[in-house]
């Protein structure tokens, strides 16, 4: 329970007064509601059907004496004309307050929501290494739409609570022994009622299990969808899915089983205790018979509260495994942020790199209970406005040191210099908005090139979004589509070719004029003649912004000012292409020889 207690004083947080103000007219609705019931007795009286005493029930003898006085033929309108205003009264209460409640519950998961998307942004890219995409999907919507039952839940057992304390107050007026004797009999059904609760608690842990295996399988397999269609793993994969659909419909059906149980249980004993209070108010305590009416009454609408109490109770516990989840990786990113992001949306100022970046002895491990080192003893220097390339067989630890490069991760050892000056956590950001990155597997959205390219410069003009695809060899290809710049291009930019893709987003990367120009593998998927333009391109491109690339593709590099080799997380040459090349027992030599013999 304590991170409903946790998420509870966030509740209190957002709400602030509204929570007082539902509280307060909760209290209202079952007073009126009380009073309701209450007014039953004079109605009843006043037509016949039983007379009441003078200390039978408080205040009703007064009242009844009162109205006896009014003339037969307005009294019991009268009567009527109250019980009917305290019911529309209440009735237009409980309208409010459903309202207000409704307002404040989504209210509260929209700031979960907008609190825990901000808290993913702001971690640090350590923290996305070590956990599944899926998760976070299922976080932001599974769990967080439990959460919301969860929140609903309370607010819903806040209402039954307050309703029964209150009817409790009402019947305990009338006869405390019988309403005694309810209280203690309700209590042994909320200690029986434990062992419900906590099965309900393992069924909400099996709940969140599943729900979060079901968000990792489909999310995989449809990234994957190529290789399972090309390699007929449709039925492998269906069977997995039956298979967890299954479980989740069982842990469904054994959770329904459950509550039903408990409303068989509640209901049951009901008729039990109904019986034994007719029994014991008849030859025990003697009750009368407008006392036993009424406290009857008032016991068959509060023991459907008992049941509904028990009810939310148990599916509270159910989702208390959503609240540990969110509340998990919420503490996570905490520990993980980078920086706070400005509260008006502004951004830093870009780092603009005129003399250069460099590395003084580098150290770093992903984790410090590796020994092997990602990165060893790197010194470099990457001049301002130049290119430089980094090679190396796979697992060289080229795209390691282009995330320390960019800010991704700091160093366990050593510092990264720009112009000079330390990089802190506190200029991280500012760095990032001066580098524009191009990946291997280039990412696009579901919708125009033209607005994907706008995401990084909302502002630009036509002009400037055609000179970007001609720098990126894209624009010709462009011209050829059907809408041209509002051409949609699918989920990831599935409806262009993969080196159509690279070259839109390198079409981006240009748009932003930044300072540093990354490409990680960037031309891979690119034929001789775009790979050609490319080079060209960053030709130009080199007098106004530092180009560094990765490559396995070593043709890519050949107009490089710099050239690094990489080779278990240490630089083991470095130096002009054509200096490179002379060295004859290089590795550099070698991994051109490679390539040579692999393309001839």
């Amino acid at each position: 329970m304590t991170q409903i207690i946790f998420y509870l004083k966030k509740l209190h947080t957002f709400a602030g007064a509204k929570l007082y103000i539902t509280l307060a007219g909760m209290i209202a609705i079952s007073f009126l509601e009380g009073i309701g019931i209450y007014l039953l007795i004079p109605m009843l009286s006043l037509i016949g059907v039983f007379q009441v005493s003078d200390a039978a029930i408080p205040y009703i003898s007064g009242l009844i004496s009162k109205l006896n006085q009014i003339p037969d033929q307005y009294n019991v309108p009268i009567v009527l004309a109250g019980y009917i205003f305290l019911i529309v009264g209440q009735a237009f209460l409980q309208r409010n307050q459903a309202i207000m409640n409704i307002k404040m519950q989504q209210g509260f998961i929209r700031y979960l929501r907008l609190d825990t998307y901000q808290a993913l942004l702001q971690a640090n890219w350590q923290f996305y290494l070590t956990k599944r995409k899926s998760d976070f999907n299922h976080i932001l919507t599974s769990e967080l739409a439990r959460v919301s039952q969860g929140t609903h839940l309370f607010l819903r057992l806040a209402t039954s609570l307050v309703f029964t304390i209150v009817q409790l107050s009402f019947a305990f007026w009338i006869s405390a022994k019988l309403t005694l004797l309810v209280i203690i009999s309700g209590a042994l059904l909320a200690i029986f009622s434990r062992r419900f609760i906590k099965n309900a608690k393992t069924l909400g842990d099996r709940t969140t299990d599943l729900s979060q295996k079901y968000f990792a399988g489909i999310t995989e397999q449809f990234s994957g969808i190529k290789d399972i269609k090309s390699n007929r793993l449709e039925q492998s994969h269906m069977s997995w899915f039956r298979s967890l659909c299954s479980r989740m419909e069982l842990n469904i059906i054994q959770l329904t089983k459950l509550q039903s149980t408990t409303q068989f249980f509640y209901s049951t004993t009901a008729a039990v205790l109904i019986v034994l209070f007719v029994f014991l108010s008849l030859n025990v305590f003697v009750v009368r018979p407008e006392q036993l009416m009424l406290i009857i009454i008032i016991f068959a609408r509060l023991w459907p509260r008992f049941t509904g109490i028990q009810n939310s109770l148990e599916q509270i516990t159910t989702t208390i495994p959503a609240f540990n989840s969110l509340l998990t990786m919420q503490r996570e990113c905490e520990e993980a942020r980078e920086q706070e992001l400005p509260a008006d949306g502004s951004k830093e100022a870009a780092i603009r790199v005129v003399e250069g970046i460099e590395c003084r002895n580098v150290h770093f491990r992903y984790s410090s209970d590796q020994s092997a080192y990602a990165l060893q003893g790197i010194d470099l220097r990457i001049p301002a406005n130049g290119m430089t390339a980094i090679v190396g067989k796979s697992g060289a630890g080229k795209s390691t040191l282009i995330d320390m490069l960019m800010g991704l991760i700091l160093p366990e050892q050593g510092e990264v210099l720009i112009d000079g000056r330390p990089l802190t956590r506190e200029k991280i950001l500012a760095l990032r908005h001066s580098i524009s990155y191009v990946s291997q597997d280039p990412f696009l959205f579901n919708t125009s090139i033209r607005e994907n390219m706008m995401m990084v410069e909302p502002h630009a003009s036509e002009e400037q979004l055609w000179e970007a695809l001609e720098q990126s060899a894209s624009a010709e290809f462009v011209r050829t589509l059907p809408q041209g710049l509002d051409t949609i291009i699918g989920d990831r930019g599935i409806r262009l070719s993969g080196g159509e893709r690279q070259r839109i987003v390198l079409a981006r990367a240009i748009l932003r004029k930044p300072s540093i120009l990354v490409l990680d593998e960037a031309t891979s998927a690119l034929d001789t003649e775009n790979e050609a333009k490319i080079q060209r391109t960053l030709e130009r491109l080199k007098g106004s912004m530092t180009v560094i690339v990765i490559a396995h593709r070593l043709s890519t590099i050949r107009n490089a000012d710099q050239v690094i080799v990489m080779e278990r997380g240490e630089i083991i040459q470095s130096g002009g292409y054509q200096q490179l090349l002379k060295e004859t027992r290089g590795t550099f030599n070698k991994l051109l020889a490679y390539q040579a013999g692999a393309n001839g």
